[in-house]
């Protein structure tokens, strides 16, 4: 199987691993090991720096695992960028999932503003990962910018309801030069399987 090389870094394995719906931290840390996934993004609102008893961070960092915060909750370009660099002190990497969806209700990236925020973060030099529509021609303008890998929903963020988005995805991935990594709607084991076939590098679930 094709190892998947981001910014130039091979992972073993093509799962991601998201750090929400977990009932505790333990539990949480006990799902990271056994799923054997290299990369975990962890909101940056769920981290309460200030806060000496939140030991969420203790559970997450491992060797060999890549912290990805993501920038889940803010509404535009200039937030992103201002919750980028905090991401960046905070956890000491320049490696960022960025989520911009202004709707709290159905969670849906506002690509206007992803790709403006996307084009400031590489000049900054953050390697993004940019969460986004299933929208051919946005991703191409996304990978022209400077994007590390393009991360196209499946369907909405929570439903579950697999790859909605299949037929846009393929034509995602037969034009991308960079990763493909299918993001939101993952809800089991199928969909993982099926987000594979279709050639893209990984889900996230």
């Amino acid at each position: 199987m094709e190892k998947l090389v981001i910014a130039g870094r091979e992972f073993n394995s093509r799962l991601f691993l998201g750090t929400g719906k977990f009932n505790s931290n333990e539990v949480m840390e006990q799902a990271i090991l056994a799923s054997g996934t290299e990369m975990v993004t962890v909101a940056m609102k769920r981290i309460d720096m200030d806060n000496k008893e939140d030991d969420m961070l203790k559970h997450i960092i491992h060797p060999n695992i890549q912290l990805l915060p993501n920038t889940s909750g803010v509404r535009n370009a200039e937030e992103a960028v201002f919750a980028a660099q905090l991401a960046r002190e905070a956890f000491g990497t320049n490696w960022l999932k960025l989520e911009i969806h202004p709707d709290p209700r159905y969670l849906l990236p506002d690509s206007i503003e992803t790709l403006k925020a996307t084009e400031e973060l590489v000049k900054l030099g953050f390697i993004v990962l940019p969460y986004c529509q299933a929208d051919p021609v946005l991703c191409k303008r996304l990978e022209e910018a400077g994007a590390a890998t393009v991360m196209p929903l499946g369907a909405p963020i929570g439903t579950n309801k697999g790859l909605q988005t299949k037929e846009f995805l393929q034509i995602i991935i037969e034009q991308a030069g960079i990763p493909v990594v299918v993001d939101a709607g993952i809800g089991a084991p199928s969909h993982a399987a099926e987000s594979n076939g279709t050639g893209s590098f990984r889900c996230i679930s």
